[in-house]
């Protein structure tokens, strides 16, 4: 496997303009990463960019935390031939401490850009997506007990610091959900200029087009849909991901996702319970990024009269989850 012969020193990297970050590889590695996390928009930023920058075949090559051992020739394959930004959209890899690490020794000039939104409400939304796909078979309360990601990617602060001291906070970007949603034009030039590439105006279809997990069911057969996902994992890896974009384009597609049950949401108590995990990691994060993000520390009551969970009964929480 190939690697970077010499990490260039940070002083070196501050006296690097973006464009010349993007040749310290000599253009054939990325020169900025979107971590992440998971569903903060950044299939709808993978859309918007495609065309504007160079992005790999398909939307997560999992190079960095899943595939590394295949090589830096693998990785590149991901990649056309063209000439230009050079760039991955990779949510997976924000609370992968190890892909943090590789990609500071492969690309030490990279600049990092990060996603954040409602915890809770992102934990939801991975939640359905991954049953949807057929990831995970339990609901909702099993799910965050069972599943290391949904809770782990919503520590959000723990892991922006671990990107800072890695790369340097003028090196690290941080966005929100929220601003996406509101001002996807101004979310996309802050986006741009952080990343050297020249501002673009978004069309109206753009603008319109945010993924969401809202409308996604539960799995007719969750078997059937497993399969189908580990299939599609197996043909990406061997960078045949063109067949899986034909099939999600082709009528099959309705076969293997969808079909089954709508969605419950989970009970208010549930719902405060995962805030109030949460709560310590905002206020970091507030303390990070001087956003007020207060907000995000609180379930929406919908006129529930339940008391707050018990002190003794999140620390027992934390504990359970290893927080």
């Amino acid at each position: 496997m190939r690697v970077s012969a010499r990490v260039p020193s940070r002083t070196h990297l501050k006296l690097c303009s973006v464009p010349q970050m993007a040749l310290l590889n000599g253009g054939s590695l990325p020169s900025f990463f979107v971590v992440g996390p998971p569903r903060t928009g950044t299939s709808w930023l993978h859309h918007i960019l495609k065309g504007r920058a160079v992005l790999p075949r398909v939307k997560e090559t999992r190079f960095f935390d899943v595939h590394f051992h295949r090589g830096t020739d693998w990785y590149q394959r991901n990649y056309a031939g063209t000439a230009g930004y050079r760039g991955e959209i990779a949510p997976t890899y924000f609370a992968s401490p190890q892909a943090c690490q590789r990609i500071r020794e492969l690309v030490p000039a990279a600049r990092i850009a990060c996603i954040f939104r409602n915890p809770v409400e992102r934990i939801l939304s991975l939640y359905r997506l991954k049953r949807a796909y057929g990831m995970i078979p339990w609901g909702f309360d099993e799910a965050i007990r069972r599943d290391p990601e949904l809770m782990e990617s919503s520590r959000y602060a723990t892991y922006l610091k671990i990107w800072r001291q890695a790369f340097g906070k003028e090196n690290l970007h941080t966005a929100f959900f929220e601003d996406l949603r509101d001002g996807p034009q101004g979310f996309v030039n802050s986006l741009a200029d952080f990343i050297g590439l020249p501002r673009f105006q978004l069309t109206g279809p753009e603008v319109t087009v945010l993924h969401t997990s809202v409308t996604m069911t539960h799995p007719r057969s969750y078997r059937r849909t497993r399969h189908a996902n580990q299939m599609a994992d197996w043909l990406k890896a061997r960078q045949l991901g063109q067949i899986v974009s034909m099939v999600k384009r082709s009528p099959v597609v309705k076969l293997l996702l969808g079909g089954g049950p709508a969605f419950v949401r989970p009970s208010w108590e549930s719902l405060q319970m995962t805030y109030e995990l949460f709560r310590s990691e905002i206020s970091e994060l507030e303390a990070l990024t001087g956003r007020d993000l207060s907000q995000w520390k609180r379930a929406p009551t919908g006129g529930s009269t339940t008391p707050l969970p018990r002190p003794e009964s999140v620390m027992q929480a934390r504990k359970n989850l290893g927080f």
